[in-house]
């Protein structure tokens, strides 16, 4: 007699119809609007304001570095939601530059994808996780923002922490479930009008605009590419893995999961929303939350999607020999390849 209810919730996942699994004889236009409607709803999307227009922004620093020029600015996202953030003009190359947005998941915050250490325990992520300026390095004007709920943006209520044995992202992605939303679903909303404000900014090309980020960036990443079609090209890190192998069984923050979104779909179903765009997948090979075989056999489903969508060459996973981190050695010449196909990007080196 099984007393446990994880064992249990296992079975029911085996006996759960995905009704919006993908299928090779199912009409494909039909069947990828109908998984754009209900992602979306799950997200919490018809509960976020309507966008119009360009946010207004208020330029707080400015500053000149070696190989770039350094914004530091706030946008109103939403009626009292100010989102922080840098933007990075390389100094070389040509103007208006494509745009990466950079999007840095569960740390002491943004400033990491800047390459600063602010606190004892950032130095070990500088190596892999200053994407912004590998952004710049690319040849990419480089937007980094301060998702909610993480770095800056974790401070509770009052300024303080979660209580011990709660991530940072618990409250607020409680609060959010409550209200109709998501806290993914906040965070893309973000990003979208994120796209919105850089129209204020004439060094860069609002029309070739990607996006990247690790972890809960890679997250973000994932989900943003799915629903705002102005992304042209994304590169999520050590998150796409099948639901069963990631956040279903694995310890994971609050902020990863979607209600009901077992019911539907799994993760690599979703990939209908993201072709024909490039898309490259970056994954560690012993990632301890996102594990290989999971991530593989996503991929393997993401891969199918993108030959139904007659684009089988613009997909790609990049596997780095070690943990949950990006991997800019191996990550960055694929997806300067993959995206330099699409017009939208052209050459950016």
């Amino acid at each position: 007699m099984n007393n446990n209810p994880e064992i249990f919730h296992e079975k029911l996942y085996d006996r759960t119809e995905r009704k919006l699994a993908f299928s090779k004889e199912a009409d494909y236009p039909s069947w990828r609007e109908a998984v754009r409607r209900r992602l979306s709803g799950l997200l919490g999307m018809a509960n976020m304001p309507e966008a119009g227009g360009t946010p207004e922004i208020d330029i707080e620093a400015q500053e000149e570095h070696p190989d770039f020029y350094e914004i530091g600015f706030q946008f109103e996202s939403e009626p009292d939601y100010f989102v922080p953030c840098h933007l990075l003009i390389p100094k070389r190359g040509q103007r208006p530059f494509p745009v990466m947005i950079c999007l840095q998941g569960h740390s002491t915050g943004m400033h990491i994808s800047l390459g600063r250490a602010i606190y004892e325990e950032d130095k070990a992520m500088l190596a892999s996780r200053d994407i912004a300026i590998q952004a710049v390095a690319n040849g990419f004007a480089a937007l980094v923002m301060e998702q909610r709920a993480l770095g800056h943006r974790s401070l509770g209520i009052r300024g303080m922490h979660p209580p011990l044995g709660l991530g940072r992202c618990h409250i607020a992605s409680m609060q959010a479930i409550l209200l109709g939303r998501t806290l993914i679903g906040e965070r893309i909303y973000d990003v979208s009008r994120g796209i919105d404000a850089l129209s204020h900014f004439p060094e860069v090309d609002t029309g070739r605009v990607a996006c990247m980020g690790n972890s809960g960036g890679g997250t973000s990443t994932w989900y943003a590419a799915c629903l705002e079609e102005r992304i042209t090209a994304a590169m999520p890190s050590c998150f796409v893995c099948t639901y069963r192998g990631g956040t279903f069984t694995l310890t994971h923050c609050q902020c990863n999961f979607i209600p009901h979104a077992l019911e539907w779909f799994e993760m690599q179903d979703q990939a209908c929303l993201i072709a024909p765009r490039p898309l490259v997948v970056v994954a560690g090979r012993h990632d301890e939350i996102f594990p290989i075989g999971p991530v593989e056999e996503c991929y393997a489903g993401i891969a199918e999607i993108y030959k139904k969508a007659g684009c089988p060459d613009n997909c790609r996973l990049v596997i780095g020999e070690g943990p949950h981190q990006f991997y800019p050695a191996e990550a960055w010449p694929v997806f300067n390849n993959l995206a330099t196909k699409d017009t939208k990007i052209t050459k950016i080196l």
